[in-house]
């Protein structure tokens, strides 16, 4: 499997936006939480290294190929460089909904992904709007009252979001919660 270092570094090659790179970072971290939420849920292990790299991967063809994205070429590449078929399957995934013929997510994993990379958005964006501009002053409360103002982070697809109930037996406050805790837990890197 390709490391942590080695999947940033493709990410970085591919990725000139820096707040890109952030949000990659920040979609990494989350799965990582979510990785051992299930693990200390079910007593099924799942990886969490494979999870990170996902979320660090996911969007790196995004800069080059915006509506495109996900792009086959992208996934060619994956292939290519020797990623793991279930990040390949999760990056595809993903991209269910906005590209066609791109599989329904599946596993835990690919509907974790679907799930909280919106939601890394919308947690920023609820920072951003605080006087501190700081993670660390963020709730789950203020995330869900962000969340019921159709108007702030307009483009951020709640229902996209929501599926953590149906499909990840996670209510939706603590979904807030698991993933805003992943994004503190990283506020340095993401300069927040």
């Amino acid at each position: 499997m390709m490391t942590r270092e080695e999947a940033l570094k493709y990410a970085r090659s591919r990725t000139k936006n820096v707040n890109l790179v952030k949000h990659m970072l920040a979609v990494e971290a989350e799965m990582r939480g979510l990785a051992k939420h299930f693990s200390a849920k079910g007593g099924q292990g799942q990886d969490e290294e494979l999870w990170g790299v996902t979320g660090l991967v996911h969007d790196a063809d995004y800069e080059e190929m915006k509506e495109k994205h996900p792009s086959t070429e992208f996934f060619k590449q994956l292939e290519e460089l020797k990623f793991e078929l279930k990040i390949i399957q999760a990056v595809k995934a993903h991209g269910w909904k906005f590209q066609p013929g791109l599989p329904e997510p599946q596993t835990k994993m690919e509907w974790s992904l679907y799930c909280c990379d919106e939601l890394s958005g919308l947690i920023i964006a609820c920072a951003l709007v605080r006087p501190e501009r700081k993670l660390a002053a963020v709730t789950r409360e203020s995330v869900l009252k962000k969340w019921k103002e159709k108007s702030f982070a307009a483009g951020v697809h709640r229902e996209q979001i929501a599926l953590c109930e149906e499909k990840l037996g996670i209510p939706l406050p603590e979904f807030v919660e698991l993933n805003l805790k992943a994004l503190q837990a990283i506020s340095g890197d993401l300069g927040l």
